[in-house]
């Protein structure tokens, strides 16, 4: 059987094996280079010698067909030997099929956010049923809920609106992630847009990420999406749209970059049923003629691009050794969850004691960002630095890189096709419904009875603050001191990026209309170190990069962040760790006075002179408000070692040890080298001899009492 036939085979099977579908396209049993001989099937040759069937290979060697049995399948894990899994839609959604690629790419300078001038205008349009629809989306409409799904989605052909005119921009999304609903020409050379809520709901309009062609350069165009539905937006604080153009790409390997000018976020007329709209509006020229060219909310990341990135790690004959994939469960469209579980192999008891870290993205399919955060972890970790290394060592991870493939793969912004936030449901039994939050749960369930879990971080995208931050859970009514023990992570991580991760922006606590979350569901479970991560859309407001745009390699230095912090975390030596508890009881107190200060009407200023008289020099008469207090001091790093100094402490501790203790865990070593990581500095050689002992000291309690 050809590849071809294959493939239009599995394209048009039934429902009712749909299972076997999936596996046998996942699982690619041919390659086309294997021995440099030819393969057939057994199922493919007319000789009644061979039954039929597919367990069968005929292998061409020597002018004859030698028949031999096939390697079993692993049918939970990632083949080397062929494609990934097609991505799979529901049927009725209209699929084009050019593959939609973009290079990757970083601006050699920071992009400033916008700075309104007081000029934009607020375009309005109340009569643009009269004017050309040029771009119409209809199929989203078909169905109220989802039946069922297609490789390749609607087969039937694609229809277009309108003719290709000679001055008008031509637009498209109907690919992977794509979303735009509606264009109408309004002038010459302005257009009104109207994005695709989520499928199967009538909002949760945010994401956009479409396609123009037949551009003109020079001339000013103007876009303006009309139906947002949140009235605060990042757009309002400098924001700029994405921009892609495939000429500038091919010619001066240029990729997505920051654009628009008159940028403005408003609220218009367009409200129904008592529902209030907000518009986006920007003006553009482009670079060149007869262009193609794309616009986006974030930086797309889509689910053949986590496939891609899988496979890449597979057939790495290195990173394969320590990073297992497998698939954790189905979407209810078929499209596979991906669980990765990255440690040095041990093959002794030793590996019982080895403690686990879990990260998870994409649970909201719009949060792009999220998914560059994690690529950029899972490149530090699966790389040969000596500290990516002494992780794998000490912990395992778990990492679930795309919990809604599905809402990626059609362009929704939060929901899965159930026409439900996963993040609300990590507490529902409707497995069916919600299958990859209740396999989550389940698998980290599983592991907790067999390992300690001392962190799971969830990482999300926000639309309405700048920097990246944390959401912990409050301990407060449980224990003082593991309320502010949870807190320390967050402490560290500021203190390791402080141009991009903001403390004082971080919250600890539980909203019953949160309980439903990853981060509150596994904290109840008895991970207290349980985080939501939210990483901005726009930018900066901290140090260097104050006012600028996060590209992809800031949002990918996140990652190694992480993985800094965790060591920093889970050191040996203490001091960070109780200079950083020591920290948050100095704020903890300033809080608690500030609140006294309220109830009793007393002056802060008066009371800032006493504390700074009794204190030292405190700094805490400087400013009225506990945020701005905050943020100064968690800034501050002269408590806090650097990694140079931390490793200069440990070897000057072990070499003044009256009796050397004898390390029992051969496969932890010093962090004697910097990492390959081009983010941070290099360090200085430290002695082979000094080598960390995760287990001599005990971690603090990771349990809740």
């Amino acid at each position: 059987m050809s590849e071809d036939s294959e493939k239009k085979d599995y394209s048009d099977r039934t429902i009712s094996d749909e299972d076997q579908s999936d596996e046998d396209n996942f699982m690619k049993f041919v390659s086309e280079d294997i021995h440099q001989c030819a393969l057939l099937t057994a199922n493919s040759v007319g000789d009644p010698f061979f039954p039929r069937t597919t367990q069968i290979l005929l292998e061409y060697q020597l002018g004859r067909w030698v028949p031999r049995l096939r390697e079993p399948r692993d049918l939970y894990g990632v083949s080397s030997s062929g494609p990934l899994s097609p991505t799979r839609w529901p049927y009725h959604c209209e699929v084009i099929d050019e593959k939609v690629q973009h290079i990757d790419w970083t601006p050699s300078y920071p992009e400033p956010v916008y700075i309104p001038t007081g000029l934009e205008i607020e375009p309005l349009y109340p009569n643009y049923k009269e004017d050309t629809v040029v771009y119409l989306a209809e199929d989203a409409y078909k169905e109220p809920c989802f039946v069922y799904s297609r490789v390749g989605g609607n087969r039937t052909p694609l229809k277009q609106p309108v003719d290709n005119y000679d001055n008008t921009l031509m637009f498209e999304a109907r690919f992977e992630s794509g979303n735009l609903q509606k264009v109408v020409k309004v002038a010459e050379y302005e257009y009104q847009l109207t994005v695709r809520p989520d499928l199967f709901t009538s909002k949760h309009t945010q994401w956009y990420y479409f396609q123009v062609t037949n551009t003109q350069a020079g001339i000013v165009y103007r876009f303006t999406i009309i139906n947002f539905t949140k009235p605060a937006s990042l757009y309002n604080r400098g924001m700029r749209p994405l921009f892609y153009s495939e000429k500038e790409a091919k010619a001066h390997n240029i990729g997505w970059q920051r654009i628009g000018d008159q940028i403005k976020y408003y609220r218009n007329n367009q409200g129904q049923e008592g529902r209030h709209y907000f518009s986006l509006t920007w003006t553009f020229q482009f670079p060149h003629n007869k262009d193609t060219c794309y616009f986006a909310h974030c930086y797309p990341y889509t689910y053949t691009n986590l496939q891609e990135y899988l496979s890449s790690i597979n057939n790495d004959s290195v990173r394969s050794k320590f990073c297992k994939i497998r698939v954790l469960c189905h979407t209810i469209a078929r499209n596979m969850v991906y669980v990765l579980t990255i440690t040095t192999p041990l093959k002794n008891a030793d590996s019982r004691k080895q403690k686990a870290v879990i990260l998870t993205a994409r649970v909201h399919p719009g949060e792009t960002n999220s998914s560059w955060i994690m690529k950029g972890f899972l490149d530090y970790i699966l790389g040969d630095s000596s500290d990516a290394q002494l992780l794998r060592d000490t912990f395992i991870f778990k990492v679930v890189p795309m919990l809604n493939p599905d809402g990626v793969i059609v362009g929704n912004y939060r929901c899965s096709l159930a026409g439900q936030d996963l993040n609300r449901n990590y507490t529902s039994v409707l497995k069916e419904s919600f299958p990859s939050v209740w396999y989550t749960r389940n698998m980290i369930r599983r592991l907790m009875e067999k390992r300690e879990v001392i962190l799971y971080c969830d990482l999300h995208g926000h639309s309405r603050k700048e920097n990246i931050f944390m959401y912990g859970c409050d301990g407060s009514d449980r224990c003082k001191a593991l309320y502010l023990q949870q807190q320390i992570f967050p402490l560290m991580l500021s203190k390791n990026c402080p141009d991009k991760f903001s403390f004082s922006a971080c919250k600890f606590n539980v909203q019953k209309s949160k309980e439903g979350t990853g981060r509150v569901v596994m904290w109840k479970m008895g991970i207290k170190n349980s985080f939501t991560m939210e990483a901005t859309f726009c930018g900066s407001t901290l140090g260097n990069k104050r006012g600028t745009h996060f590209n992809t390699k800031d949002l990918e230095s996140m990652g190694y962040h992480f993985c800094d912090s965790l060591l920093d975390y889970c050191d040996p030596d203490r001091t960070k760790y109780y200079q950083c508890l020591k920290e948050l009881e100095e704020m903890e107190k300033h809080i608690n006075l500030e609140k006294v200060l309220e109830d009793s009407d007393t002056s802060l200023k008066e009371i800032a002179l006493d504390l700074e008289s009794s204190s030292r020099g405190s700094d805490s008469s400087e400013s009225n408000e506990s945020q701005t207090y905050l943020l100064k001091l968690t800034s501050q790093k002269k408590h806090l070692k650097t990694k140079k100094e931390r490793n200069s402490t440990i070897a000057s501790n072990q070499n003044t040890r009256e009796e050397p203790e004898v390390c029992d865990k051969g496969h932890l070593v010093q962090r004697h080298k910097q990492s390959n990581s081009d983010v941070k500095a290099t360090n200085p050689d430290v002695s082979d001899d000094c080598i960390f002992d995760y287990f001599r000291r005990p971690f603090p309690n990771q349990g809740l009492v």
